[in-house]
C-alpha cells in the first residue's frame, strides 16, 4: 500500500496541541476525480479558525486541514476530460491540502501558467480572489470613490490597495501598528490610520469633512470593525469578511461586532457578511473560473503582486505555526512538500 505524509488534527484545539505528522494511505480516485501531488499549501487564518472550532464549517475529526494548494496531476479518473497528467494546477474551494497527495473532483482544480512561481501559485485563490470579488463585484468600486478597510497590512488589504491603483478608487487604510504606516503609504494607500494611537472614527470623519465613507471592508470585527461602521455615511455599506480579532479569544463578548442600533436604523446602514466558501458553493463553475482568470491575468501582468511566502516542511510544523501567527511576519507561510 502506497502511503504519504499528512498533518492530521486529532480534534478541535490549539494547532500545536492537536496536530500530528502521520503516514496515511494515498487515496484512490473516483471516475470524476484527479490525484494531485501537492507542491505547496498555505496556512490561512481560516485554517486556524477551523482547528480552533470557530469557522463556518467543521470537518469530522480526526481531519487533514488546509484549504488551498498548488500541485501536479499524477492520475486522472476515467470520466475526466480537459486535464492531463503532469499539468500544474491549483485547488479551488477544496479542503484537506496539508498532505502530500489529494484526491479531488476535477471541477475543483484549474490549470495555471507555468511561469508563475510555486509561492505565487499556492496563493492565487483565497486572498487575490477575495480582494477582487469584494472590490469589483460586491462593492463595485468606481474611479474616484473612497473605501475604508481594516487590517490594511494583511494580504487581502495590500491587494485591495494594489487594485485601487489600476481601478482608480481611493483607500483609507486602518492598521494596528505604527510600523506599518509607512509600508502602506509606500504601497499606494491614499490615507493611513493607526488604531494604536488614533481614534479611527474621529480620523475618518476628519478626512471626509464629517461626511463619512459610503463603502467599507472589515476583516477584524470587534471594536475596530465597529469604529469603521460608525464612520459610514448615511446609506453606507460595510462587508465583513473575516474576524482576525477573535483568533485566540474564548470570551463571547470578544467575538462580536458592537454596533449602535440607532445608527443602523436612522442612517439606514447595511452591514453584511461575505464568505468565499459560500461564494464557491453558490456560484456556477463557469463564473468561478472566469473570476479566477481575471485574477491570474492581473497577476501575470504585474497589476497585482503576491509577496513571496516563507516555506516550511511538515517536520517544521511548530516553527511554521508560530511564524504564521507572528506580528509583522511579512509574506504567507507555506507547507512545501
Amino acid at each position: 500500500m502506497r502511503t504519504m505524509r499528512a498533518l492530521v488534527a486529532a480534534s478541535i484545539g490549539e494547532p500545536l496541541d492537536v496536530l500530528e505528522l502521520k503516514e496515511i494511505p494515498v487515496p484512490d480516485i473516483g471516475p470524476q476525480q484527479v490525484l494531485m501531488r501537492i507542491l505547496a499549501s498555505p496556512i490561512h487564518p481560516s485554517d486556524l479558525h477551523t482547528i480552533r472550532g470557530r469557522y463556518g464549517v467543521s470537518p469530522p475529526f480526526p481531519a487533514v486541514l488546509g484549504s488551498e494548494s498548488v500541485g501536479v496531476i499524477e492520475a486522472i479518473g476515467s470520466e475526466v476530460n480537459g486535464l492531463k497528467v503532469g499539468s500544474r494546477v491549483v485547488t479551488v474551494g477544496a479542503l484537506g491540502t496539508w498532505q502530500e497527495f489529494v484526491a479531488i473532483e476535477s471541477s475543483r482544480v484549474v490549470p495555471i501558467p507555468d511561469e508563475l512561481s510555486i509561492s505565487t501559485a499556492a496563493q492565487l485563490i483565497t486572498n487575490p480572489l477575495t480582494a477582487w470579488l469584494l472590490v469589483a463585484h460586491e462593492l463595485q468600486m468606481k474611479p474616484g470613490e473612497w473605501i475604508v478597510q481594516s487590517a490594511a497590512g494583511s494580504t487581502v488589504g495590500k491587494l485591495v490597495i494594489q487594485l485601487s491603483r489600476s481601478m482608480g478608487f481611493k483607500t483609507i487604510n486602518v492598521v494596528r501598528r505604527q510600523a506599518a504606516v509607512n509600508e502602506i503609504k509606500a504601497l499606494g494607500g491614499t490615507e493611513v490610520i493607526c488604531s494604536e494611537n488614533e481614534d479611527v472614527t474621529t480620523r475618518i470623519k476628519a478626512l471626509t469633512a464629517s461626511e463619512g465613507v459610503s463603502k467599507a471592508l472589515d476583516c477584524v470585527t470587534g471594536e475596530v470593525g465597529a469604529s469603521i461602521a460608525r464612520s459610514l455615511s448615511p446609506g453606507g455599506s460595510m462587508i465583513v469578511y473575516g474576524a482576525l480579532a477573535t483568533h485566540r479569544k474564548t470570551d463571547a463578548d470578544a467575538l462580536t461586532l458592537p454596533l449602535f442600533a440607532r445608527s443602523l436604523i436612522y442612517e439606514t446602514l447595511t452591514i453584511r457578511g461575505w464568505w468565499l466558501m459560500r461564494w464557491f458553493r453558490q456560484t456556477p463553475s463557469a463564473d468561478v473560473q472566469a473570476a479566477f482568470r481575471e485574477v491570474v491575468g492581473r497577476v501575470a501582468k504585474g497589476i497585482i503582486s503576491i509577496p513571496e511566502a516563507k516555506s516550511f516542511t511538515f517536520e517544521q510544523m511548530r516553527e511554521a505555526f508560530i511564524t504564521a501567527e507572528s506580528v509583522g511576519r511579512g509574506g504567507k507561510v507555506l507547507f512545501g512538500t
